[in-house]
């Protein structure tokens, strides 16, 4: 946290007599009960904001900035605003608790303005009581303002380190929701962890991955209520999202928004279901898959176990081991494409960019590795299966 650093006052002598001075810090109040006033008539977000403890904090605040301002232009040796002043800390806070209450800037440098105005009549009305002179009197207003000015950045300071802190704080607390539905937490721990964040459960969830260069960009394009996971073991590239009730229609949306970014997109899951949808959007990644899960289950299907599919691909094509090599991949080529297009030849050449007639002569060579095994639906489905997607690279488990 850094605050603004206040720069030196100018400090003129006023030569304020000290009965001048007494008299003002005796009106104090009544300028303070004005300042309020005024700023309840003028400023509409202050209306309900003096009512209860909170009034009186800003009422405490602004005699104290009043009183910190006459310490000042008493011509005291030593007054230093660079220095810690209980004014300036009050002026601080004040910002803090504004941002609290969510109140903007903008009503509270309007504020200081009203104060401003209101302090400087009732405190010059006073002063000239005193035998101001016109430079004095001049002075006193730069004072007055310069000393304003001081005690409204303090503000906007404690308004901006609070909004900052609190921030922070409901980032840590929403990453907390996230990680506990990703590690499978109890739903206890997981209610208590959204709870805490004041984050509404939606209907669904829906674990997006993307390239952490675009985690900032997508975050601008997706519902205000998406949770970012942070820090992911196992996928360090990538930053994990969870975006609400993106199902339905709404999955279209979705997808388009994320069209071109590298994401891909788990399926749509009940909320406290939502880690089956990050473990299917990382099995898809792992393989090199993008965008929507849906338009890969196949794959994803056929690639659940690598060794058992290993298994499988090696049973069905032992007919072709003892081939040469070269044969032997122009065949199980073939063979996928026979079977994916039904064995229509023509639509198997066109696959394959290769003459009808040759097609003809690899399906003769299939037939008499073999045999009669083409003819049966259970050879067909394992084959099928084998053959369905192209050799599987090893899939992490984390």
């Amino acid at each position: 946290m850094v605050r603004r650093e206040p720069r030196q006052l100018p400090t003129p002598a006023l030569h304020l007599s000290p009965e001048a001075v007494a008299a003002m810090r005796e009106d104090l109040p009544v300028v303070a009960e004005r300042v309020v006033q005024t700023i309840v008539e003028e400023v509409p977000s202050y209306v309900a904001a003096f009512d209860g403890s909170m009034g009186e904090t800003i009422r405490n605040a602004v005699q104290l900035a009043l009183g910190g301002f006459l310490t000042l232009a008493s011509g005291r040796r030593g007054v230093d605003l660079r220095t810690p002043a209980p004014a300036m800390e009050g002026a601080y806070q004040l910002g803090r608790g504004e941002a609290r209450s969510g109140r903007t800037t903008d009503a509270l440098l309007a504020a200081y303005r009203i104060g401003a105005r209101v302090s400087w009549r009732e405190m010059s009305t006073r002063a000239v009581d005193a035998g101001l002179d016109g430079q004095t009197l001049a002075a006193f207003a730069e004072l007055v303002f310069a000393y304003i000015d001081e005690l409204s950045a303090a503000s906007v300071a404690g308004h901006e380190d609070e909004l900052a802190t609190t921030g922070r704080v409901r980032t840590r607390l929403l990453e907390r929701v996230a990680r506990a539905l990703l590690d499978g937490s109890p739903e206890d721990a997981v209610l208590e962890a959204a709870e805490r964040a004041d984050w509404p459960p939606p209907t669904t969830l829906t674990a997006v991955l993307v390239p952490r260069s675009q985690v900032r960009p997508v975050l601008g394009l997706v519902p205000p209520a998406t949770l970012e996971a942070g820090e992911t073991s196992g996928a360090d590239e990538v930053g994990v999202l969870l975006v609400p009730d993106a199902h339905g229609r709404s999955r279209g949306a979705l997808l388009r928004t994320l069209r071109g970014r590298g994401a891909v997109v788990g399926p749509s899951r009940p909320w406290l279901e939502v880690r089956t949808s990050y473990v299917r959007a990382r099995r898809a990644h792992a393989l090199g898959l993008r965008d929507d899960t849906e338009a890969h289950l196949p794959t994803l299907v056929l690639t659940a176990d690598p060794e058992a599919l290993a298994d499988l691909r090696a049973r069905a094509l032992a007919p072709l081991a003892d081939l040469r090599p070269a044969t032997a991949e122009k065949l199980t080529e073939t063979l996928r494409s026979w079977l994916l297009h039904q064995g229509r030849r023509e639509d198997v050449a066109a696959d394959l960019f290769v003459h009808p007639q040759t097609v003809r002569y690899r399906l003769g060579q299939l037939r008499e590795a073999y045999g009669d095994r083409l003819e049966d639906p259970r050879t067909v489905l394992d084959l099928t299966l084998a053959l369905g997607v192209a050799e599987p690279e090893p899939v992490s488990e984390n």
